[in-house]
């Protein structure tokens, strides 16, 4: 079965770090982009950051500076390294992957995993 496998995700204190890992299953990850995206309650799904086959990277305005992503292809694994963290980050963190960066649509993403909660609060 291919999909990703998220984890990393608890609770931080505002101004804290957190490093979520998106490992693949199934497949390797050479070839894709992968993104980043999240889902607080009640709001709709939102991208947050995309990395592609090269390396290139993107990130939503509101993470820019505090997030930043990478990719281990050697161990199959993406990061999403979130520093001075906000309670706004609050949400379920997801990874899903294409063949290229296209946006933050979700549905241009294929092979998404359970998810990993991250929780900002004092």
């Amino acid at each position: 079965q291919l999909q990703f496998v998220e984890s990393g995700g608890g609770l931080v204190q505002p101004g804290g770090s957190l490093r979520l890992s998106c490992a693949a299953s199934g497949f390797t990850l050479d070839y894709y982009a992968i993104v980043w995206f999240r889902q607080a309650p009640g709001k709709e799904r939102e991208g947050v950051s995309c990395i592609a086959s090269s390396d290139v990277r993107s990130y939503t305005p509101s993470v820019k500076g505090r997030f930043t992503i990478s990719r281990d292809n050697a161990k199959n694994t993406v990061y999403l390294q979130m520093n001075n963290l906000k309670p706004e980050d609050t949400a379920v963190y997801y990874c899903a992957a294409n063949y290229h960066c296209v946006g933050y649509e979700p549905h241009q993403y294929a092979y998404w995993g359970q998810g990993t909660q991250v929780t900002v609060s004092s």
